[in-house]
């Protein structure tokens, strides 16, 4: 077992006794040449919290608006380290692979003769590391919080042999891939779970629990056919239309009424179906007396009302509970006209059959605007048994949610183990056999 000692580094702890302390200036320097050329002609590069440095080319889907011109973007090497100065301590750092250009918001480094910006590369993605970032940091909240170059230069951290260096990234790439392998076939087991809920909703939604009933022409050109004992009813004979609070991030408070707003709606955990805490922000109680009419009611739902891409287009929070709730900035209330369940609605407006009739309505570039009058010309199906489908799809979706939660466990258990793995590793705490 090797000598250890201790680092002097608080985030470091003990480190191998042949190995010493340095500070980032003395392994990196920053990189500050500028791009001239045409957006076209240059290869674009984005860092993020969790993939690390990518090109926009292989990204599968956007994220954000794409820049409009590439003048005065900082050029980028292979193997520099790129940093975003808001956000390493969330874990934006990360090493490039790409020759290209980047953010002028962001700061780039080139490494030294004898860096292996690799190995830094792990280092500088643990959580610990991360922690520094933010030790070092200044601002006078969390989403102003910045680590300046002069701040992150001065990190100590350790310097083992280059030969270690070396040593270390191999193990943890090969390490890595095996461990990224696992993670991609359970993700790959989760994604094809979304996809039998999904069908399985559509399919119920628009044909009911009954294969042997008849059925009859829609008269829509969203969906072909419709059980024979249902309707197909304008959506504004089921819901008014109502429009959110006019506030914006601002405005929100640590305690007061619940909001559901624009950004929730969104939110990759909104299931659209049922009223989860973490759909919930807070606005002063003041607005019970001066914007009533945002106010919703048990069977409502709320709607975004613009998105970043099509697929988004139709998005909504229900709303399961009596709790008195506001709709908040860039919605759309669907105010029940009727005081039943509209739990129905909610399932149906998950489906890509309901959305084709908002999405071939909306326009837009960056962002597509879904209004009250669109949604004034869409039309929805009336089962003669909303209760029961809405019963057997409760339970259905419980149960594929159940195996979700537990693959994303799993996945979760795979990444703990990976920055578990990395840290001990590029601290010396295990050594490379």
């Amino acid at each position: 077992m090797r000598e250890m000692k201790d680092s002097g580094v608080e985030w470091l702890g003990q480190i191998p006794k042949d190995w010493s302390i340095t500070r980032i200036k003395n392994l990196f320097e920053l990189r500050n040449e500028r791009n001239y050329e045409a957006l076209e002609d240059v290869n674009l590069i984005s860092l993020y919290t969790d993939k690390g440095v990518v090109q926009h080319s292989d990204l599968t889907e956007t994220t954000g608006n794409k820049a409009v011109t590439a003048d005065g973007y900082k050029i980028v090497k292979e193997n520099d380290i790129v940093v975003n100065i808001i956000l390493c301590w969330m874990g934006a750092v990360g090493r490039s692979a790409y020759n290209g250009v980047t953010s002028p918001a962001y700061d780039v480094y080139k490494p030294l003769s004898d860096t292996n910006s690799r190995y830094y590369h792990y280092l500088f993605r643990t959580s610990q590391f991360n922690g520094e970032c933010f030790r070092y940091g200044r601002g006078i909240m969390l989403m102003r919080w910045r680590t300046y170059s002069t701040e992150f230069r001065a990190i100590e951290v350790p310097l083992p042999s280059l030969g270690e260096q070396k040593k270390i990234v191999e193990f943890l790439d090969e390490k890595m891939n095996n461990v990224d392998m696992l993670i991609g076939n359970v993700q790959k087991q989760i994604e094809k779970l979304k996809a039998y809920k999904q069908s399985l909703i559509t399919e119920v939604v628009t044909k009911g629990l009954d294969s042997t009933v008849p059925m009859k022409d829609s008269g829509v050109n969203w969906v072909e056919k419709v059980p024979s004992t249902w309707n197909v009813v304008p959506l504004k004979s089921i819901f008014s239309f109502g429009k959110g609070l006019p506030i914006t991030k601002e405005n929100l408070v640590d305690d007061g009424i619940p909001v559901i707003s624009y950004g929730q709606i969104h939110a990759k955990w909104n299931t659209g179906v049922t009223t989860h805490e973490r759909l919930l922000r807070y606005v002063d109680e003041a607005y019970l007396e001066s914007n009533k009419s945002a106010l919703v009611k048990k069977g409502d739902l709320i709607m975004a009302d613009t998105s970043e891409d099509r697929d988004g287009c139709g998005n909504c929070a229900y709303i399961d509970t009596d709790e008195t709730l506001f709709a908040g900035y860039h919605t759309i209330i669907l105010n029940a006209l009727n005081s039943e369940d509209n739990k129905y609605f909610a399932y149906l407006f998950l489906t890509d059959h309901w959305r084709s009739q908002i999405r071939k309505a909306v326009s837009g570039v960056k962002l597509f605007s879904i209004s009250r009058r669109i949604l004034g010309g869409v039309s929805v199906l009336v089962p003669d048994n909303t209760e029961d489908i809405v019963a057997y799809l409760d339970g259905k979706c419980s149960q594929i949610d159940r195996l979700i939660a537990i693959k994303q466990a799993k996945i979760e258990k795979l990444e703990q183990y990976k920055r578990s793995l990395i840290y001990e590793y590029v601290t010396g705490k295990k050594e490379v056999s």
